[in-house]
C-alpha cells in the first residue's frame, strides 16, 4: 500500500509578478488534458516556484529532467525546500568516472569498460526507485540518465523482503535471501548493501539509507529491531517492521535465471554460426570465451561485470524492445498510459540531449558486436529512442527562457512569465562596432592583443572601468578559450582584476572562481560558454558580448538571449553586443529583449513597483576545503591532528558525518572533498595499526 501523503508547499512567499497567471493557465491546461505545454519564463522570474505550485495543485508524482548533474542538484535542493515533508529525490548517473567499453578496428584497440561508481549517488538512485514504489508524493529530479536501461521494477519490487518483529528466523535461510538480492556479507564496517552477523545479532545497511537495522534473535525469532545511525551508532528508534529492497536494480528470480541462461546460450550458438559462415574465426573464439565466462559467473553468483548487456534475456523482452528505465518505476494507469507529470527544465538544451543519446550508443555497440566482444542482444541495453521516450511520459511541461523548435511545434499552449516578482526588467542593450573607429573613450590605447580582436576590446575596457568604479562586476564572453586567456591577461595589464573561465578549468576551481567573483576579489570574468555554468550572479551590472555577429552555436538567438539574461538580476544591468553586422540572431534577440522590457516597465508603472536587485547569499562550498585536516598539515598542533593522535576513529566518524550531511543537501563537491580526506585518514590509520 502506497503512502497517501499530499504535496504541500512550505514557503514564506506567495506567487507574485506573472507567477499567479502562469500557474492558473498551466493548471488549466493540465486539467483540460493538454499533452504539451511550455512555460516561457525569463531569467529570474521564479520558474521553479511556479512549477512547485503546479505540482501541489495536480498532486501527481513528478519527473523533472535537467541537462546536467549540477543543475539537477540545484533543482532538487530547491524542490526540497518547497516540499520539506514530501519525497524529493535525485537521480543521475552514478559514475564519477566512466569509460565505456569500445573497440577501434582501425588500430585494433579494445578499450575495456572502466568506471568509478559514486556510492552516495548510487544510494540516492535506489532511494528514488524505492520511493516511487512505496509512496505517491514523489518528485524525482533526474539527468538524462533516466532514459537508460535500469532493470525491471516488477522484479525489483517482487523480491523485497518484509522483516518484522516476531518473524521466525533461520540464519541460513535469511543469509541466503540477502545474498539472492545482492547483499554482501562482511566482518568489517558496514556500508550500503552489506550485512554482518555477530552471535544472535544481525546488522544490515540498506542500499538506500545511511542507517543500520539491528535484528536481535531470541528462540529462533526476531525479538527486536533497532534503527541505528550508521556513523555515530546512536539508536534512532525501535521499529516493528521494515522493508528491504535489492542492492542492485538488475534482479532476476531464480526460476527466470535458468531460462535466461538458456536464451543466452542459444543466442551465442546462433552468433557463432554466423561468424563461422563469414570466416570470422578470431571473433567467434573471442565471443565464445567472453560469454562462457560471464555465464559461469551468473550461474555461480547470479551476477557478472557487464550483466546489463544481457538485460534483454533476464527481462524476457523481445529483440529491439525498449528496456525498462526510471520511467517504468513511475505510476501508470490500467491502460498502461503514464500517470505522472514530466517537467523538462531548460528544454532548449535538454530535449536535443534526450534525442541524441540513442544513436551514439548504438554506433559503439554495433562495432563491439561485429568484432565478437558482445552478443547482438547487448544493443538492447540502451537508452530510449526519442519516440519511445514520448510514449512513456504523460503530460509534459517545458520550461525555458528560449524554447526550441520542438517545444514551439509541440506545445498546445505557451504561457509567458515575463514579469519578475522583484520588479527587475531585462537589461538595456547597445550595439557597438568590433573594429576601432578612432572615436570613443580609450580608443588610443596600445593593444597587445592580435589585431583581429578589433576595437571592441578598448570599448569593453572603458565600460568595465566605469562599472567597477560604481562597485559592479563585468563579464566578457569570447568565442575561444585562447581569447579568454589572452583577454584576461591583457585586462590585468590594464589594472583590471580579471580571471578567465572555460571548460578546461576543473569543477572545484570553477566554483572557487565564481565565488571569488561574487565576493569582489576580482572584478571582471572572461569566459567562453558561460551559460553552461548555471550562473546566478546578481552582482553583475555589465556584460560585453564580443564578436556577437559570428553566427553559430555561441552566438545564436537562443545563446544571445540567455547571455543577456545574466544581467537581469541587477537594477543597473546593461549589455553591449559588439558587431559590425546585425545578424538575424542579433536582430531577433534584441527585438525579444525589448519586447519583454516594455511589458515589464508597463507592469511596474501600473503597480507602482520599484525594481530591486536580487540579494543572494554568497555560499562557498569550497570554504570547507580549508578544513581542520588541512590545518593539520600546516601545524602538528592543530585540533584535528590532536584528535587523530588521541582517537583516530573519532575523527573518521566526524568526517563521515560531515560527508553525509553534504550529500543530504546534494552538495556533492564538498562531499567529494571529504571523501578524499577520509581515504587519507583511513590509510594513515591502517599504516599506524
Amino acid at each position: 500500500m502506497k503512502n497517501e501523503q499530499k504535496f504541500k508547499i512550505e514557503s514564506e512567499f506567495a506567487p507574485a509578478g506573472d507567477q499567479p497567471s502562469a500557474i492558473k493557465s498551466l493548471i488549466g491546461g493540465l486539467k483540460n488534458g493538454l499533452r504539451y505545454q511550455t512555460l516561457l519564463g525569463v531569467t529570474g522570474s521564479g520558474k521553479t516556484f511556479t512549477v512547485a505550485n503546479i505540482i501541489e495543485a495536480v498532486q501527481k508524482p513528478t519527473l523533472v529532467i535537467a541537462h546536467n548533474k549540477t543543475l539537477a542538484a540545484q533543482l532538487a535542493q530547491e524542490y526540497k525546500e518547497f516540499f520539506p515533508n514530501n519525497a524529493v529525490h535525485y537521480f543521475v548517473s552514478y559514475y564519477d568516472y566512466y569509460q565505456p567499453e569500445a573497440y577501434m578496428p582501425v588500430t585494433d584497440t579494445y578499450i575495456e569498460k572502466e568506471a568509478q561508481i559514486n556510492e552516495e549517488i548510487e544510494r540516492l538512485r535506489h532511494a528514488s526507485t524505492q520511493a516511487l514504489l512505496t509512496r505517491k508524493d514523489v518528485i524525482v529530479v533526474a539527468s538524462v540518465s533516466c532514459i537508460y536501461g535500469l532493470g525491471s521494477p516488477i522484479e525489483y519490487e517482487k523480491v523485497n523482503l518484509k522483516i518484522a518483529v516476531g518473524d521466525k528466523f533461520s540464519r541460513f535461510e535469511f543469509v541466503r535471501k540477502l545474498v539472492n538480492i545482492h547483499f554482501e556479507r562482511t566482518n568489517a564496517d558496514l556500508s550500503p548493501g552489506k550485512f554482518r552477523v555477530v552471535g544472535t545479532v544481525m546488522e544490515i545497511m540498506p542500499v538506500s539509507e545511511k542507517v543500520v537495522y539491528r535484528l536481535e534473535i531470541t528462540d529462533e525469532k526476531i525479538s527486536k529491531i533497532q534503527k541505528i545511525d550508521a556513523v555515530s551508532r546512536t539508536i534512532l528508534k525501535e521499529v516493528n517492521i521494515f522493508f528491504l529492497f535489492p542492492a542492485k536494480h538488475f534482479i532476476t528470480a531464480p526460476e527466470e535465471l535458468e531460462r535466461a541462461i538458456k536464451d543466452i546460450k542459444k543466442e551465442l550458438d546462433t552468433q557463432l554460426k554466423i561468424f563461422d559462415k563469414e570466416g570470422k574465426i578470431l571473433e567467434a573464439e573471442r565471443l565464445k570465451r567472453r560469454t562462457s565466462y560471464d555465464l559461469a559467473l551468473i550461474r555461480e553468483i547470479g551476477y557478472c561485470s557487464g550483466i546489463e548487456n544481457y538485460s534483454r534475456h533476464f527481462s524476457g523482452k523481445k529483440v529491439g524492445e525498449p528496456p525498462d528505465t526510471l520511467l517504468s518505476y513511475f505510476p501508470h494507469k490500467k491502460d498502461g498510459s503514464a500517470d505522472f507529470l514530466t517537467i523538462i527544465d531548460e528544454s532548449h538544451v535538454t530535449v536535443p540531449q534526450i534525442g541524441g543519446m540513442y544513436n551514439g550508443d548504438q554506433a559503439r555497440k554495433r562495432t563491439l558486436v561485429e568484432h565478437g566482444f558482445r552478443l547482438p542482444s547487448a544493443k538492447d541495453n540502451r537508452p530510449l529512442r526519442f519516440a519511445e521516450f514520448e510514449e512513456r511520459v504523460g503530460q509534459i511541461l517545458f520550461t525555458s527562457a528560449t524554447p526550441g523548435k520542438y517545444e514551439n511545434e509541440k506545445s498546445e499552449k505557451t504561457t509567458e512569465q515575463v514579469i519578475r516578482p522583484t520588479g527587475l526588467i531585462d537589461p538595456e542593450i547597445s550595439i557597438r562596432p568590433i573594429q576601432a573607429s578612432g572615436k570613443g573613450p580609450n580608443f588610443n590605447l596600445e593593444v597587445k592583443l592580435p589585431s583581429r580582436y578589433g576595437g571592441q576590446i578598448q570599448d569593453f575596457i572603458a565600460e568595465a572601468e566605469k562599472t567597477i568604479k560604481k562597485g559592479g562586476r563585468a563579464i566578457a564572453t569570447t568565442l575561444t578559450k585562447k581569447m579568454a586567456e589572452d583577454l584576461s591577461e591583457f585586462l590585468k595589464e590594464k589594472k583590471i582584476k580579471a580571471r578567465y573561465l572555460h571548460s578546461d578549468i576543473k569543477t572545484i576551481e570553477r566554483i572557487e572562481i565564481l565565488t571569488s567573483f561574487r565576493k569582489g576579489e576580482f572584478d571582471c570574468l572572461v569566459g567562453v560558454n558561460l551559460l553552461r555554468e548555471g550562473l546566478d550572479l546578481p552582482e553583475v551590472t555589465f556584460i560585453g558580448i564580443l564578436d556577437a555577429d559570428k553566427e553559430g552555436f555561441l552566438r545564436s538567438e537562443t545563446s544571445l538571449i540567455q547571455i543577456i539574461g545574466r544581467a537581469a538580476r541587477n537594477v543597473d544591468g546593461h549589455v553591449t553586443l559588439y558587431a559590425d553586422n546585425i545578424t538575424g540572431s542579433i536582430g531577433r534577440a534584441v527585438e525579444e529583449t525589448n519586447r519583454r522590457r516594455s511589458l515589464q516597465i508597463a507592469y511596474n508603472k501600473k503597480h507602482g513597483i520599484t525594481p530591486r536587485t536580487i540579494i543572494k547569499k554568497i555560499r562557498d562550498i569550497t570554504e570547507e576545503m580549508n578544513t581542520e585536516h588541512k590545518k593539520a598539515v600546516q601545524s602538528e598542533l592543530s585540533l584535528e591532528e590532536a584528535i587523530f593522535k588521541k582517537n583516530p576513529r573519532k575523527l573518521i566518524r566526524q568526517k563521515e558525518l560531515q560527508m553525509n550531511a553534504s550529500v543530504k543537501i546534494l552538495d556533492f563537491e564538498t562531499a567529494a572533498i571529504l571523501r578524499d580526506e577520509l581515504l587519507i585518514l583511513k590509510e594513515r590509520l591502517k599504516g599506524g595499526e
